[in-house]
């Protein structure tokens, strides 16, 4: 009995020496990520164009007007990491898509996968967390304005999300419906403008190390 007690012990607490060892490692392999940056400020290389909203670059700004329509970054990802400066003109509509693709049988409407909406009214704060045609996790309260740059970022891991605005965090939900997709960025009704600059993701998901 005393023998079986040691040894359920000892075990118990390898179990637990393992687990810590393997937060470590996530913990130093998130730190270690690389942060890349997804808009050269040039043109648009490395993305691809959904819709009908025109995108350009102006300024090195990356432009969206004219209405409905998805720009896609190229990377393909599961658990990252998204940050940059965005602004919207008045009345303007837009969103930073992640862990999402066109649709198949619709490669030009809405995107599968998970949006931080963009957004200055109350109906949709920017920050809110959308999935396709319904808000989910809703963001403490209003950050931005029209016409005025912000900073946006988000964090997705497993079935995590966080969002920040302008460095505060308003919003934290739980999800596991889309896993893997690219980044994009939507514009949405005519007369409108988006811009985005700054762009830079890091790739979160866990790689085999000894």
């Amino acid at each position: 009995m005393k023998k079986a007690l040691i040894i359920g012990i000892i075990m118990t607490v390898m179990l637990l020496s393992c687990k810590q060892k393997e937060a470590q490692k996530t913990i130093v392999a998130e730190s270690d990520a690389e942060w890349i940056s997804l808009f050269n400020g040039e043109n648009l290389d490395g993305w691809f164009v959904r819709g009908g909203a025109k995108w350009d670059v102006r300024d090195s700004i990356l432009t969206g007007i004219d209405g409905m329509g998805h720009i896609y970054a190229e990377p393909v990802l599961t658990d990252l990491e998204v940050k940059g400066l965005f602004r919207v003109s008045e009345g303007g509509n837009s969103g930073l898509y992640f862990r999402c693709n066109p649709p198949k049988n619709n490669p030009d409407g809405f995107p599968r996968g998970y949006e931080a909406q963009i957004d200055n009214h109350a109906e949709a704060y920017t920050g809110w967390l959308w999935k396709p045609g319904e808000p989910t996790g809703k963001a403490k309260e209003l950050l931005t304005r029209d016409n005025e740059w912000f900073s946006l970022r988000l964090r997705a891991v497993g079935d995590f999300i966080q969002i920040w605005v302008n460095d505060q965090l308003v919003t934290e939900y739980h999800d596991s419906e889309y896993k893997k997709g690219h980044f994009a960025i939507q514009g949405h009704n005519e007369g409108m403008m988006i811009q985005a600059k700054e762009l830079y993701y890091r790739d979160l998901s866990p790689h085999s190390s000894e």
